[in-house]
């Protein structure tokens, strides 16, 4: 019981001292705004992931345990409606106060509260930790993603570390690994970690297809642009259609058309010349779904995806990868009771999988069988596209 113990609260000060690495770059004025109602201040990211184990843990499990700030409660909860009332998830880059050394000062109260409380805590508690746990390293990607949204609203483009996280080049070759289809099994099965959504491990029914052996570069989807692919609606699904035309989409988040006409595109690493070998990444559901139909072929189920791309070099770490399936719960799935079980269940509604992992997941997070979700028409997230084909 001790080594568990020890092994955990090692874990916790590994993945804890993560996200303050990722925010070390930042400014109490760089992790104050918020770019869109989509993202979020750095500063809410350190706070709320401080307040899912004050939550969750310590104040459900540690009667002794005092508060670090009573107003942090409303100020942090994100969308836990059995949590109680919360601050608009649109005006959270209105809270200048409190300022960043104070939310670390938060952070340091909860981490001492929660070492001390751990070696007394019971089984069900330390899973909601080991929950908490990947629940902030989800955080440290969506902290990396909004970052660069807000640097890229900045007419200066500040870098935010020069060897920031980017999707590197990737092989030239295209070749395509065939499956004979039949009857698989997808959805976590081993005793490691899963959110509730990866199970219950079931049986899915594939018909013959292939699955392209690397991802879709820079320099395809420049083909794509070229070959007029956002200006031709039969390419397009009617709501992907409006969304081009209604917001003036004309390639991907932050290419931008340069005077001798090669893109370029901003990065954590600040504006440069866009690598042609480099996986295409900051594109919607709906871009992916129209580049797919405009090469004659179409984006992968994410039953065909796990069964197959596991193998491939490139399906971690590079991009996140949409497919044409629409996230809603597995045979058999079942929300946890209580707040916790708001996680993901209720989300299951209007949006799509992705799959693989980005350049920007922590270490250790990926797993074949993840399901990432997003709308449609959200890009700003390290997303991209691996192409498929009925046999």
């Amino acid at each position: 019981m001790t080594v568990r113990v020890e092994t955990l609260l090692s874990r916790y000060r590994s993945v804890r001292q993560e996200t303050e690495s990722r925010a070390a770059p930042l400014s109490d004025a760089d992790a104050t705004p918020q770019s869109m109602a989509d993202a979020s201040p750095a500063k809410w990211h350190l706070a709320h992931t401080s307040w899912f184990f004050e939550q969750f843990i310590l104040s459900a499990y540690v009667p002794e345990y005092e508060a670090f700030d009573a107003d942090f409660a409303y100020l942090f909860n994100s969308y836990y409606e059995a949590a109680g009332p919360r601050h608009q998830r649109s005006a959270r880059g209105l809270i200048t106060r409190p300022a960043l050394d104070r939310v670390r000062a938060y952070r340091a109260h909860v981490d001492d509260a929660v070492a001390r409380a751990m070696p007394d805590l019971g089984e069900e508690a330390r899973a909601l930790i080991t929950l908490g746990l990947h629940h902030e390293e989800q955080h440290q990607e969506l902290m990396l993603t909004d970052i660069l949204h807000l640097f890229a609203q900045n007419p200066l483009e500040p870098v935010y570390a020069a060897d920031g996280v980017r999707a590197e080049a990737i092989e030239d070759g295209l070749s395509w690994h065939d499956h004979a289809g039949g009857l698989v099994e997808i959805g976590h099965e081993d005793d490691g970690f899963a959110f509730d959504c990866e199970g219950p491990r079931h049986k899915v029914h594939l018909e013959p297809f292939a699955l392209a052996s690397r991802l879709v570069t820079n320099a395809e989807w420049d083909e794509f642009i070229d070959d007029g692919g956002y200006q031709t609606a039969a390419l397009w699904l009617s709501d992907g259609w409006a969304w081009v035309n209604g917001k003036g989409i004309t390639g991907p988040l932050y290419w931008r058309a340069e005077q001798d006409n090669r893109p370029s595109q901003f990065s954590l690493r600040g504006r440069r010349r866009l690598d042609p070998a480099a996986p295409v990444t900051h594109i919607s559901y709906y871009e992916a779904d129209a580049f797919a139909t405009w090469a004659g072929l179409r984006l992968p189920t994410e039953a065909e995806w796990e069964t197959r791309a596991p193998s491939l070099a490139d399906a971690h770490g590079q991009c996140w990868q949409w497919t044409g399936s629409a996230y809603l719960p597995y045979p058999r799935f079942r929300a946890a009771a209580g707040a916790v079980g708001e996680y993901n269940g209720k989300f299951m509604s209007g949006q799509f999988v992705l799959r693989g992992s980005s350049c920007a997941t922590p270490a250790g997070h990926a797993r074949d069988s993840y399901r990432n979700f997003f709308y449609p028409h959200q890009r700003w997230q390290f997303a991209g596209v691996r192409l498929a084909k009925s046999l």
